[in-house]
């Protein structure tokens, strides 16, 4: 078997740039490995971005068909992976403003209640908390909240978030200052 038909598995241990050389020429097996790699943290990311699971995995890979397509045209300024951020950054972006808007908690029916033995009181307050994290995020700023997932959730350092966000180091700590203040209000009452 040939390098170029092996099985992504056998190329889990190549840098991201020699991936992405390969799969820019072709190598589907390649790119694989790239999807693998790293869907879980752009999953992550458009998940906090968008609030919706189903709206995540489509922009995800949204997000990798339109790098698969882009590839020879990359020129490896940025690493991989902040690419990718970049890109589903974009989708998610584009999704939010196509997407109607959110339907006031008053206007929805709750759901029909349960077993209370099978919903314990910590995972209602969690999910409680979760929910009202998200209500908080999607009333920050486009911008800041970018930065503030890719730096409090992906944990990347302020350059590349910068690159991601084609903005500066300081114009990212401004964000992020702006972002933290706001959410530390906002969750005031789940401390």
């Amino acid at each position: 078997m040939t390098e170029r038909t092996a099985s992504p598995r056998l190329g889990c241990d190549l840098p991201d740039r020699l991936l992405a050389v390969r799969a820019a020429e072709g190598d589907e097996d390649s790119f694989a490995v790239l999807v693998q790699r790293h869907s879980r943290s752009l999953l992550t990311l458009a998940r906090c971005m968008l609030g919706n699971p189903q709206d995540a995995e489509e922009a995800v890979q949204d997000a990798f068909v339109s790098a698969w397509r882009h590839l020879p045209e990359y020129r490896h300024r940025a690493e991989f992976h902040t690419w990718m951020y970049r890109i589903t950054v974009n989708r998610c972006q584009t999704m939010c403003h196509r997407r109607p808007p959110p339907l006031s908690l008053d206007t929805v029916a709750e759901p029909a209640a349960g077993d209370a033995w099978s919903q314990p009181a910590r995972t209602a307050e969690e999910d409680a908390a979760m929910a009202a994290l998200f209500r908080a995020l999607a009333e920050l700023d486009a911008g800041q909240r970018v930065c503030w997932i890719l730096r409090e959730v992906q944990g990347l350092p302020y350059k590349e978030i910068a690159h991601v966000t084609r903005t500066d180091e300081q114009t990212v700590r401004g964000r992020l200052f702006r972002a933290r203040r706001s959410l530390q209000e906002a969750m005031g009452s789940w401390r």
